[in-house]
């Protein structure tokens, strides 16, 4: 479904697709409201049929005692119909919120990286818990309540009717003058609350900004510059609804006054028809005892309507998650690759900004490589030339603009993410850490490997004497995004999680970038005995750790400057040499400075 039919859907659409996976749930929440309803309604007509009697003469308290019973029965099973009908909605909402939870992840995990990327992770954050959290007030409370406080004033008001026409329109008289006040609150109502969203998404956008950059601002000294940005989002985010309610007190002031005040105008009224002899006297108390119940539901759906537009917002925020475009992806493998061989075909990339990829700008200019299988390949080159874009692209982190690539000779756009997923282990210079154990971190790579092939595994990898060496080795729980250990520990840890995984293709993107001399050595062994036999793809700029490569493709500015051995770019005397000249004569200078 395209971006404009699903902005075209209605609110009520909206709700019922969310709903609709539950929808036998909602039907008897909604069933046993009606019953609430109709409990709440009777005891009126009890209470005017004892009424008519008392006027006329019975005093068989029996018979009265028996009614109150009734009554009393009634009132029972509305507060008990209602309870079963709120616990329906609930237990079906809390289903659906989480499910629609699981939409917006399972479809963030199929979304090119480069948008979710250009989503800010405040945003985002705030859309798949507060955002979905709110929905729970308009799929567990208004689809029973909003029917049964709607059903109990049309009953009561057709029941008006029927005693007496005239005073069914007096009994409405204050209503049209409380919708205009209403009214009235409705000015500006998209604007301002357009407002209280997006000052709602920039605090939490700067609050997420804060925290996350808390330790460059103490360590420069700029807390107190760094947290007037904080505190101006704040502020703007509390003046939005302040502003907002100001205005909106009065006439919701008016509103609640004059509505409800059904008796300013049945009671007189009322009386002077009695007087004259147009109203019966029991008909004159029933109708008095039905209006002042009949404007109270119509307040309370009312007071939904600020629900209602939340809810709006909300759903189409939802949605538009839901609609971004996704990678182009079968369901199943349409064809087996017939080895782990890789082929770059002429490739052209452009990173698309915005949601709606509205920007974009070329980074990778027709690339083309050919990785054979179990082959070891660098790519090299200048910062911001292309390497990492290339390795997303083989990782299938994005897809191509023009021309393909291919494992085994199969597009791997005819791959499933799934299975493609599979076939690679990708280790990036920022990796991310869960905060849960350093065991459970590994074993993500495989989440059925035993203990003990953690254990070995971080043995492999180099990791194993530092993990040992801490207060509870496998068992250290590494804090949010891994804050407990160094970074070349998280490297370190992450690597071991790729080989864990056991992939037949791996890509390391400047994987000992966070290491020391020493523990690199020590990496780069691990490494080599770990990849042995897969088709290994290695970026880094530090030229010394490549050098032993089956081949190298040196990146400049989106194109392929040269490629070949390590020997044969030395002899080309072009950039490779350049670089590498480079590269060694800081390693001298390294080495003078140490000296």
């Amino acid at each position: 479904m395209s971006t404009s039919q699903k902005k075209k859907k209605s609110l009520v659409q909206m709700i019922f697709s969310f709903a609709q996976e539950k929808k036998t749930f909602y039907g008897v929440s909604i069933a046993l409201a009606v019953l609430s309803v109709a409990c709440a309604i009777a005891p009126y007509f009890l209470i005017a049929t004892i009424i008519s009697q008392l006027l006329g003469g019975m005093r068989d308290w029996n018979i009265f005692f028996t009614e109150a019973l009734v009554i009393a029965a009634f009132w029972t099973g509305n507060v008990i119909f209602h309870a079963l009908s709120t616990t329906c909605s609930h237990m079906a909402t809390f289903s659906v919120l989480g499910n629609i939870r699981k939409q917006l992840c399972d479809k963030l995990s199929r979304v090119p990286l480069g948008t979710v990327l250009d989503l800010p992770s405040g945003t985002l954050k705030n859309t798949i818990v507060e955002r979905v959290d709110s929905m729970e007030t308009t799929l567990a409370h208004i689809v029973p309540e909003y029917t049964s406080n709607l059903l109990l004033p049309v009953c009561l008001l057709a029941y008006l009717f029927v005693l007496d026409w005239r005073m069914a329109v007096t009994s409405l008289i204050c209503c049209p003058i409380g919708m205009i006040a209403m009214m009235f609150m409705k000015i500006g109502y998209e604007k301002n609350f357009q407002r209280t969203i997006d000052t709602t998404k920039v605090l939490n956008d700067t609050a997420v900004e804060y925290i996350n950059g808390i330790e460059v601002i103490k360590a420069f000294g700029k807390s107190k510059t760094s947290y007037d940005k904080f505190v101006k989002a704040a502020n703007d985010n509390a003046a939005s609804f302040v502003d907002w309610m100001r205005a909106s007190l009065w006439p919701f002031t008016i509103a609640l006054v004059i509505m409800p005040s059904t008796l300013v105008t049945v009671l007189p009224i009322g009386g002077i028809m009695v007087l004259h002899g147009t109203l019966a006297p029991e008909a004159f108390i029933t109708i008095i005892i039905l209006a002042l119940s009949l404007i109270q539901p119509i307040i309370t759906v009312f007071s939904y309507q600020d629900d209602l537009a939340k809810a709006g917002v909300i759903f189409s925020e939802v949605y538009a998650i839901l609609d971004l475009p996704e990678l182009n992806r079968p369901a199943t493998d349409r064809t087996v690759p017939r080895d782990n061989s890789i082929a770059v075909k002429d490739v052209r990339f452009s990173y698309h900004k915005g949601i709606a990829g509205e920007e974009k700008k070329e980074i990778l200019h027709g690339i083309s490589m050919t990785l054979p299988e179990g082959s070891y390949t660098a790519l090299v080159g200048p910062s911001g030339s292309g390497k990492t874009t290339i390795a997303r692209l083989i990782a299938s982190l994005w897809d191509v603009d023009s021309g393909s690539v291919e494992i085994g000779g199969v597009n791997i756009k005819d791959l499933s993410l799934e299975e493609y997923n599979k076939r690679i282990a990708f280790v990036s210079q920022d990796n991310f850490l869960f905060d849960m154990s350093i065991r459970e971190n590994i074993r993500l790579g495989r989440p059925d490997a035993t203990d003990a092939e953690v254990e070995e595994i971080a043995k492999e990898s180099g990791c194993y004497d530092f993990i040992m060496s801490l207060d509870k080795g496998f068992d250290t729980i590494v804090g949010g995004s891994g804050a407990h250990v160094s970074g070349g520990e998280r490297q370190r840890i992450a690597i071991a999680r790729a080989m864990m995984k056991n992939a037949p293709i791996v890509i390391l993107d400047e994987a000992t970038a966070y290491t020391d001399p020493e523990n690199e050595a020590i990496i780069q062994k691990s490494v080599a005995r770990l990849v042995r036999g897969k088709t290994l793809i290695v970026i880094a700029h530090r030229l010394s750790t490549v050098a032993d490569a089956d081949k190298l493709y040196v990146i400049k500015d989106g194109t392929i400057d040269s490629s070949g051995t390590h020997e044969e770019l030395l002899a080309q005397n072009g950039l490779y040499k350049r670089m590498w000249e480079a590269h060694i004569s800081a390693k001298d200078t390294d080495i003078e400075g140490v000296a």
